[in-house]
């Protein structure tokens, strides 16, 4: 199963449930080496990505079991530091094990991991982070070995650069570092506050997540609980631009209005009416063409690079002409290829692209290169004139649970081939 047969030309309309965030739950998981008492998840969605991560842990010594949509993990017999290579490399969430490994074992021995080709996504800041806590970092051929001749101890530590698995990766570090840990220019997204709530859950002292300082004062041990992985941001977003590009209405269920709040005003300047509730967003395009709207991708609380693709093919098919630029990684647009075959008139200039609004795409056999992308190429599909076929759906399914089935139920034709 690795096409999908999308026919196009479809209105979306309906309501939506929401899953888990992706990039809460992958650091969520990773975070319970660091206790040795059991721990329940729940909203955890079924991604390929997840999957692995349960497998990674699964190979360490972990007992995890699913029950009615919870994850039970009991980590108690972890006894090894060295997760397996044909794990580790295929997602790039992996590194948040190794300073839980670090912190757990005195010592860890991680291959460098792998995930989307989307430009260059340096793990220096993750490594300088841990060095500055103590730990001696060592890099041969395709692995880091990182070690500790005595526990870690709490410093002030400025990030060069806004990261946010740099800033998983030392908060986790410092909460059972011995003192007080201060990381500078931290990232502020909706996925580093839950890491840092179901670590306080466990008995973490950490303060000021979600804010651009953080502070981590060191606890002796973690112990167990039960955490709610938040919902998806990035999912809520995808299925809003679906409704602006259809001319259709959708309503998202199980849903945080507050983590969207860039987005939201992005949809709202392209002509959307937008209604919020307390979990819940409706966007209502009916009868109305999008306007093109400009965008600029930064670091929460601004525009999230995992919406650029999406914006870019509203802006295809709107009115008028925008400017999308990206400036979180360098080798995002991809995709856009694929949605000049279909007919977009888009130009790729280094950093950004320049879209012309088209009044309708035609149906292709396409190809997608990573997540995002394959998400929009399969929006795509759906308004396309004809019957599109996207290669490579390996993709969409490491970050949306259940896409096609839930576009299905909101009007779309897509089987799986």
């Amino acid at each position: 199963m690795n096409k999908l047969h999308i026919e196009g030309d479809k209105k979306l309309n309906g309501t939506v449930l929401i899953s888990g965030a992706k990039n809460a739950a992958l650091p969520i998981l990773f975070m319970t080496i660091l206790t040795k008492k059991n721990i329940e998840l729940s909203n955890v969605p079924k991604l390929t990505d997840i999957g692995i991560a349960i497998k990674l842990l699964k190979s360490l010594g972990a007992k995890i079991i699913n029950k009615n949509k919870i994850l039970y993990i009991d980590p108690s017999e972890i006894n090894t530091f060295c997760p397996p290579y044909n794990l580790v490399k295929k997602i790039r969430a992996s590194i948040w094990m190794l300073s839980p490994l670090l912190t757990r074992f005195g010592k860890a021995k991680i291959f460098f991991p792998g995930g989307c080709k989307i430009g260059c996504r340096p793990i220096n800041l993750h490594l300088n982070g841990l060095k500055e806590l103590g730990a001696k970092i060592i890099k041969e051929n395709n692995y880091i070995i990182a070690s500790i001749q005595e526990p870690l101890r709490g410093k002030y530590i400025y990030i060069e650069k806004i990261s946010v698995g740099a800033t998983i990766t030392i908060m986790s570090a410092a909460t059972l570092a011995k003192g007080l840990t201060i990381i500078e220019n931290a990232a502020k997204e909706p996925e580093i506050i839950d890491v840092a709530n179901f670590l306080n859950t466990l008995g973490a002292k950490i303060t000021g997540a979600g804010s651009n300082k953080i502070y981590i004062e060191g606890v002796f041990k973690l112990n167990g609980g039960y955490h709610k992985i938040i919902p998806d941001r990035i999912e809520t977003g995808t299925f809003l631009v679906a409704a602006a590009i259809s001319q259709g209405l959708i309503i998202c269920h199980n849903t945080e209005p507050k983590h969207l709040i860039s987005v939201l005003k992005k949809l709202s300047e392209s002509g959307a009416n937008i209604t919020i509730g307390k979990d819940w967003i409706k966007l209502n395009m009916q009868k109305k063409t999008p306007q093109a709207v400009n965008i600029s991708t930064s670091p929460y609380p601004g525009f999230p690079t995992d919406m650029q693709p999406q914006f870019a093919l509203l802006n295809s098919i709107a009115k008028g002409k925008s400017i999308v630029v990206e400036n979180i990684f360098e080798n995002r647009f991809n995709y856009a290829q694929e949605l000049i075959k279909m007919g977009a008139k888009i130009k790729i200039k280094n950093n950004y692209i320049i879209c012309t609004g088209v009044p309708r795409l035609f149906s292709k056999n396409i190809f997608s290169t990573d997540l995002r992308g394959s998400a929009t190429l399969i929006l795509a599909g759906c308004i396309a004139k004809g019957i599109t076929v996207v290669n490579n759906i390996h993709h969409f399914q490491r970050g949306y649970e259940l896409f096609p089935s839930k576009l299905n139920k909101l009007g779309a034709n897509i089987q799986c081939i």
